[in-house]
C-alpha cells in the first residue's frame, strides 16, 4: 500500500511521535560493522545491510510509513550491550545473536541463519570484548535462522562435540527434520515469495520483512544438541552463567523455550514476543500454531519471571527495559494472541467461515495503538483463517468448494463468462480506481 492509501485507513494508529522503539533500538550501542557486508569464501555477498541505506531517508509516497518505520528499526546493526554481561549482535542477519559472558568465556544463545554471518558476528564481538572462547551454545527453537549458523560458532565440531554443551528444547531435531527435510523444498519455494527475496531493494521494492531487514543467503549447518531441556524450571550453569528454562512448545515454534538469566535479571523470550504481530499461519508453510496455548504460555512467563526481570530481549528486534514496561509488553502480546483466538472461535460458532471472520474481526483500539502488535510479519487476516483452519479444516461448509477446478481451468471459465480478457481487465481497472483492491487483484 502506498503512503496516501495507508494513511487513509480507519483504525486507531500508534503515534509516529513516539520514539520509544528508536530509543530502545539504539540503547547500549557499542559499534557498527562498517561496511556491513558479509561474504562467503568465494567472495559472494551473503549479507549486505548497505543495500538498505535508503531507509535513512524520509518515507516516500511509494511506501507504507509504518513499514518504512519498521525497516528503519530493523536495519540498525552492530554490537549492543543489553545489560552488564549480556550482549547482542543485531543486523548481521534476520535474527539476533546473544552472548552471555561467563568467568572465562561466553555462552552463545542462537547463532543466526548462515555460517558466514555467525562467524563474522562472533569475530566482531571478540574485536570489542576480547578473545573469549565459546563455552556453550543454546538453540532457543527449531527454526533455521536460530541454529544453522552453528559451524560459524563451533567450526571444530568433532572436537567440540563432547566438551561444549549444546542445549535445545525437547523435540528440536524431530521438528527440524519435519520442516526442513520432509517438506523442505515446498517451504523453500514459498519462503522466496513470502520474504520478497526477488524484489529490488529500494523505496518501490523491498524495504524489509518485519522480523528483520532480510534473510542471509550463506552456508547452513546443524550441530545436533547434546543436552535436551524437557521441563520448565530446569537450569544449567555454564562458565558461571546460570540459565533457567521455560518450555513454550506449540507457540511460535513446536519446539521452543524461553531463557531466564537470574544473576542478570534478564529474560530472553525467544520468538514468543517480538515487535510485531507474529504468524499463527505462516505463508511459507508450517503447521498452524496454537494461539490459545501461545497466549497461556505468555501469561505463565509473566507469573514466573515478570517481577524478577529488569530487561526483556528476543531473538529478533531490540530489547525492552524496565519491569513495568516489559510486563506490559508481554501482556499486550498475550492479549493479542488470546483475542485473535477467542474471538475467531466465538464467531465460527455462530456459523461464519474463516474468510467471513477475517473480513469482520478487528483488534480492539488498545492493541491497535501499540507499535509492537502491528502487522509487520504476521497479519490479522491470515491469522484468523489459520485459527479457523486449525479447528475446522480448510473446508468452509460450501459444497461447491469440495471439488473445485484447478486455478488455471477455473480462471479460463470465469474469463469466458465475463466476456473475455479485455472486458475483465477493463473491470479490474475500474475497481482499482475505486480503491477496491481485493476484487481488482482477484479478477486480474
Amino acid at each position: 500500500m502506498t503512503k496516501a492509501f495507508s494513511m487513509s485507513l480507519p483504525d486507531s494508529r500508534p503515534s509516529f511521535d513516539d520514539q520509544t522503539s528508536f530509543d530502545n533500538a539504539n540503547r547500549g550501542f557499542i559499534a557498527a560493522l562498517e561496511p556491513c557486508i558479509i561474504k562467503n569464501k568465494d567472495g559472494k555477498d551473503v549479507w549486505n545491510d548497505e543495500d538498505y541505506a535508503f531507509l535513512s531517508e524520509s518515507c516516500p509516497s511509494s511506501a507504507n510509513p509504518s513499514l518504512w518505520r519498521q525497516g528503519q528499526l530493523t536495519s540498525k546493526q552492530g554490537l549492543f550491550e543489553v545489560t552488564a554481561g549480556i550482549y547482542q549482535i543485531r543486523g548481521f542477519d534476520i535474527s539476533n545473536m546473544t552472548l552471555a559472558e561467563g568467568k572465562t568465556g561466553v555462552v552463545v544463545l542462537d547463532c543466526l541463519q548462515s555460517v558466514e554471518c555467525a562467524a563474522k558476528a562472533l569475530e566482531f564481538y571478540r574485536l570489542h570484548r576480547g578473545e573469549r572462547p565459546v563455552m556453550g551454545l543454546v538453540y532457543s527453537h527449531c527454526h533455521y535462522d536460530h541454529f544453522s549458523g552453528a559451524l560459524g560458532i563451533l567450526p571444530n565440531y568433532s572436537s567440540d562435540a563432547e566438551s561444549v554443551p549444546i542445549i535445545a528444547p525437547a523435540g528440536f531435531l524431530e521438528e527440524v527434520l519435519k520442516e526442513k527435510v520432509v517438506v523442505g523444498p515446498a517451504m523453500l519455494n514459498r519462503a522466496v515469495y513470502m520474504f520478497g527475496e526477488s524484489l529490488p531493494k529500494g523505496p518501490t521494492g523491498h524495504i524489509g520483512c518485519g522480523l528483520g531487514i532480510a534473510s542471509s543467503s550463506g552456508t547452513r549447518s546443524l550441530i545436533p544438541p547434546n543436552d535436551i531441556i524437557t521441563t520448565t524450571g530446569q537450569s544449567r550453569t555454564i562458565d558461571d552463567v546460570q540459565l533457567v528454562f521455560q518450555m513454550v512448545p506449540d507457540t511460535e515454534a513446536p519446539s521452543e523455550f524461553n531463557v531466564f538469566f537470574p544473576a542478570h535479571r534478564a529474560l530472553c523470550i525467544a520468538e514468543c514476543a517480538t515487535n510485531t504481530m507474529h504468524n499463527i499461519a505462516t505463508l511459507r508453510g508450517a503447521a498452524v500454531r496454537d494461539a490459545k496455548k501461545w497466549s497461556k504460555h505468555l501469561d505463565e512467563t509473566i507469573d514466573l519471571y515478570g517481577k524478577e526481570s529488569d530487561v526483556l530481549f528476543s531473538s529478533h528486534h531490540w530489547p525492552t527495559w524496565g519491569r513495568k514496561q516489559l510486563i506490559k509488553f508481554i501482556s499486550d502480546q498475550r492479549d493479542l494472541y488470546g483475542y485473535m483466538h477467542d474471538q475467531t472461535v466465538r464467531m465460527m460458532n455462530t456459523g461464519l467461515t474463516g474468510v467471513e471472520i477475517a473480513e469482520t474481526l478487528r483488534l480492539p483500539p488498545a492493541l491497535q495503538r501499540e507499535w509492537h502488535t502491528r502487522e509487520y510479519y504476521g497479519a490479522l487476516n491470515q491469522n484468523i483463517k489459520g485459527i479457523y483452519q486449525r479447528y475446522m479444516t480448510w473446508f468452509d461448509g460450501n459444497a461447491a468448494n469440495l471439488w473445485k477446478h484447478v486455478p488455471v481451468e477455473e480462471g479460463k471459465r470465469y474469463v469466458a463468462c465475463m466476456g473475455g480478457v479485455d472486458a475483465v481487465m477493463k473491470k479490474a481497472q475500474e475497481y482499482a480506481r475505486w480503491k477496491r483492491l481485493t476484487i481488482c487483484c482477484h479478477i486480474a
